[in-house]
C-alpha cells in the first residue's frame, strides 16, 4: 500500500513577518497544495493523509476553504484529513463548509473510531480544541486488525521541547497501539520516530529555521509488521535561508558576496543574513555591496550587521564621536591596540599616557609613557569592541 502523508499546510497564514513577500508567500502555500496532489498521482498513491492544520485557523476567508477543497479534489485517490490544533473541529469551523462534501473522495473525519480501507484501517485522532495535555492516540487499539494498521494524528511526540503541553502523543504510541504507520502533523521539519511514526513536514517553508520542512511524504507499506519505507518528497517552492557569518579576516566579506551573487533562483529566496565578528576598514564596499545585490534580487531579505564592531585599527569612526572622555578613551585604546605602539602613542595619541596615580596621567603633546604591562595589544583591542558597543547600544 502507497500513501502520501502530508500536514500543516497553515493556508490563510498572514506572513507578516516577511513584510511586502507576504502575498508571495500566501500564494505559494497553494501552489504547493498541487504540487502535493501532482506528487500523489505521480506516485501512484492509494490515499492521500492530511494530518491537521490545513487552515492556519477557523476563521480564514471562505473562499480559502473552497479553494483547498478543489485541490485536493483533483487528487487521484481518497483523501483523508483530521482538524488539528489551528483548526479544531468546533461550531463554526471551517469543516462545516460545504466545499468538503460536494466531492467524493474527500473524507473529513471527525470522530475517534476506526474507518475500513482496502487491505487496512485507519485510525483517525481529530482534534477538538486548541490546547490539550491528553495523548490523542490513546484510545487505538489495532492489535486485532485485519491487514494494515495506519494512525493519522496531530500533536508533538513526548521529548521534543515545548512550553505548553500540546496534545502530547507517547513516543512509543505505534508499538503500544499495534500500529504499522502513524501519520503525525504538528511540527512543521520531516522526522521519523521509531521506524513507523513521522512528521511530514509542512508542504511549504512557513519561516526562517525550520529544517527539513517543504515536503510531503511518500509511505510504503508492505505487510502487516513490516516496517514501512519513507521517503521525503519536495513540494515546497519558496526557498528559506539562513546564514550566520563571523567575520575573522578580510576575505570573508568577498566571499559571501560572492556566495551572493551566484545564489541560485534568487527571486525565489528569502534570506537571512546575520554577520558578527570585526569589520576592516577596506570591506565596508563589500557590505554595502552585499546589501545592495539582496535587495535587488531576492524575493525577501534581512541583513543584521549590528554584530560588526570595526577593526582595532580602523580609527575612522572616532571622527563621529563629539569631544570628551569617551573620544578620548577610544583614542587610548586604539593606540593601545597596535602592536607597533610601544612609547604610548605620538601626536594625536600623545593622551596615551600616565595619570598620577595609574597609567593614565595627563601628559602635554609631545611626551610620551611607556605601555603599561597590562594593556596588551588583545585586551586593547577587545576594550575597544566593548567600547564600540556600548556607543551602538547607546545610538539604538
Amino acid at each position: 500500500m502507497k500513501l502520501f502523508h502530508t500536514a500543516d499546510w497553515q493556508i490563510g497564514m498572514k506572513a507578516a513577518h516577511v513584510g511586502d513577500a507576504g502575498e508571495r508567500v500566501r500564494r505559494e502555500r497553494l501552489a504547493a497544495g498541487w504540487r502535493v496532489v501532482e506528487a500523489a498521482r505521480e506516485h501512484g498513491v492509494d490515499a492521500l493523509l492530511v494530518a491537521g492544520d490545513t487552515f492556519e485557523d477557523n476563521a480564514v476567508e471562505r473562499v480559502l476553504v473552497q479553494q483547498v477543497a478543489d485541490i485536493l479534489a483533483e487528487a487521484p485517490c481518497p483523501v483523508f484529513l483530521i482538524p488539528g490544533n489551528h483548526d479544531p473541529d468546533v461550531p463554526g469551523s471551517v469543516w462545516e463548509h460545504r466545499a468538503w462534501a460536494a466531492h467524493d473522495n474527500l473524507h473529513v473525519l471527525h470522530r475517534a473510531e476506526p474507518i475500513a480501507l482496502p487491505g487496512a484501517t485507519l485510525y483517525p485522532c481529530p482534534l477538538h480544541e486548541k490546547h490539550s495535555a491528553a495523548d490523542p492516540t490513546r484510545w487505538i487499539d489495532a492489535s486485532g486488525a485485519d491487514g494494515l494498521a495506519i494512525g493519522l494524528a496531530h500533536g508533538t511526540v513526548e521529548g521534543i521541547a515545548q512550553d505548553e503541553p500540546e496534545h502530547p502523543i507517547a513516543r512509543d504510541a505505534a508499538a503500544r497501539a499495534g500500529l504499522d504507520y502513524l501519520a503525525l502533523g504538528h511540527w512543521h521539519s520531516f522526522g521519523a520516530f521509531d521506524g513507523r511514526t513521522a512528521y511530514s513536514g509542512t508542504h511549504e517553508t512557513t519561516k526562517f529555521g525550520e529544517r527539513d520542512s517543504g515536503n510531503a511524504l511518500l509511505v510504503e507499506l508492505t505487510a502487516r509488521g513490516e516496517p514501512p519505507v519513507m521517503t521525503p518528497v519536495r513540494t515546497g517552492g519558496l526557498r528559506w535561508a539562513s546564514r550566520r557569518h563571523e567575520i575573522r579576516d578580510e576575505n570573508q566579506l568577498g566571499q559571501i558576496r560572492q556566495e551572493i551573487e551566484a545564489w541560485p533562483e534568487p527571486g525565489a529566496t528569502l534570506l537571512d543574513l546575520r554577520l558578527s565578528g570585526v569589520l576592516p576598514a577596506g570591506q565596508r564596499d563589500e557590505l554595502a555591496r552585499i546589501e545592495e545585490l539582496a535587495a535587488a534580487r531576492f524575493l525577501y531579505h534581512r541583513i543584521d550587521a549590528a554584530g560588526l564592531l570595526p577593526a582595532p585599527d580602523d580609527d575612522g569612526w572616532l571622527a563621529g564621536l563629539a569631544d570628551g572622555p569617551l573620544k578620548e578613551t577610544a583614542r587610548r585604546l586604539v593606540a593601545l591596540a597596535d602592536p607597533n605602539t610601544t612609547d604610548g602613542g605620538k601626536g594625536a595619541r600623545h593622551l596615551l599616557c600616565e595619570a598620577p596615580e595609574g597609567p593614565f596621567r595627563q601628559k602635554v603633546p609631545g611626551t610620551f609613557s611607556a605601555r603599561p604591562d597590562f594593556a596588551t595589544p588583545e585586551v586593547a583591542a577587545r576594550a575597544l569592541i566593548e567600547l564600540y558597543a556600548l556607543l551602538g547600544e547607546g545610538d539604538r
